[in-house]
């Protein structure tokens, strides 16, 4: 792995932490009639503070998509997992709550697991190329996934749906990562023209707004710690099966290297759930049904 993936993956990680903690602080005060509606981006949109979070948000893509250019996604997805430790550090700002041994333990395994995977597993790219209906056939299960577990959020909203809001949203974001390094190659090898002539860059786009629309109602109807950490979890497991599946990144496949990656990989979500239910991460409260929609400022 060179120093710029890791650069530009951390420097990803950490705009798309804060933008995050900034959008659900917006997406909470928003009426809940909005929920898994367009007019909840229109909403926010009259807001500062979620426009502040998008723009990071989309700063934060922006260097993943550079990341993505220039490593395996199999590398990139995990780094880009630790934005949950950028979120925490700007609640700890807000709300002054020590880490203790819950955040200390959960940095620990996020950090620990991100690690072990990479060196044990030590994805590379130089795969053989799939057959045409693979990738077809990952990205089918993914995006239908997501909206199975869309439409049971719509009817438990407010048990689980917005877990699985986020987990639905998290497994889009996955596959639009593994279409943006495809369109990033095809950009490569033919420039403008042989991008805009695939369906790939449209794809992202689309993927891009259902997940942020997604989101936002995760976002909206539950605190912080609720969604961030399955969102968090989803988008890289997603993104590791998609670029071992059908981009050709390869993982060392002995027993041994398969275990410990294994074995990172679950020290990783173990730690997203460790950090994403610390007491610095916001409660958050949410705006009752039919209340209008809150004016910029």
């Amino acid at each position: 792995m060179s120093v710029s993936v890791l650069v530009l993956a951390m420097s990803a990680a950490c705009c798309l932490g804060f933008g995050f903690v900034l959008q659900q602080n917006a997406a909470q005060r928003a009426p809940l009639n909005d929920f898994l509606s367009p007019r909840l981006l229109l909403d926010l949109a009259k807001m500062p503070s979620w426009l502040g979070g998008i723009a990071l948000m989309v700063a934060g893509t922006a260097l993943g998509a550079v990341a993505l250019g220039q490593g395996e996604i199999s590398v990139v997805e995990p780094l880009l997992a630790t934005n949950l430790l950028f979120a925490l550090a700007l609640s700890r700002h807000r709300t002054r709550q020590p880490l203790g041994r819950q955040g200390w333990l959960g940095l620990a395994l996020l950090a620990g697991g991100v690690t072990v995977f990479l060196v044990a597993g030590e994805p590379r790219g130089g795969g053989a190329a799939p057959g045409p209906l693979r990738p077809w056939l990952i990205i089918g299960v993914m995006v239908g996934s997501a909206l199975l577990l869309t439409a049971y959020a719509r009817r438990t909203r407010a048990g689980v749906g917005p877990v699985l809001l986020a987990v639905a949203a998290g497994l889009l974001y996955g596959v639009q990562d593994a279409l943006t390094r495809q369109s990033g190659q095809r950009f490569a090898s033919g420039g403008a023209a042989e991008l805009l002539t695939g369906w790939q860059p449209y794809a992202v786009l689309l993927l891009g707004v259902t997940g942020l629309l997604l989101v936002q109602s995760a976002f909206e109807t539950a605190p912080l710690r609720k969604s961030l950490p399955a969102l968090t979890a989803a988008q890289p497991l997603a993104g590791i099966v998609c670029g071992v599946g059908f981009l050709g990144d390869r993982l060392h496949t002995d027993a041994g290297a398969l275990a410990w990656a294994a074995t990172g990989l679950a020290a990783v979500v173990g730690g997203i759930v460790l950090l994403g239910l610390h007491p610095a991460l916001p409660q958050g409260t949410v705006a009752p049904a039919g209340a209008p929609a809150l004016q910029p400022g």
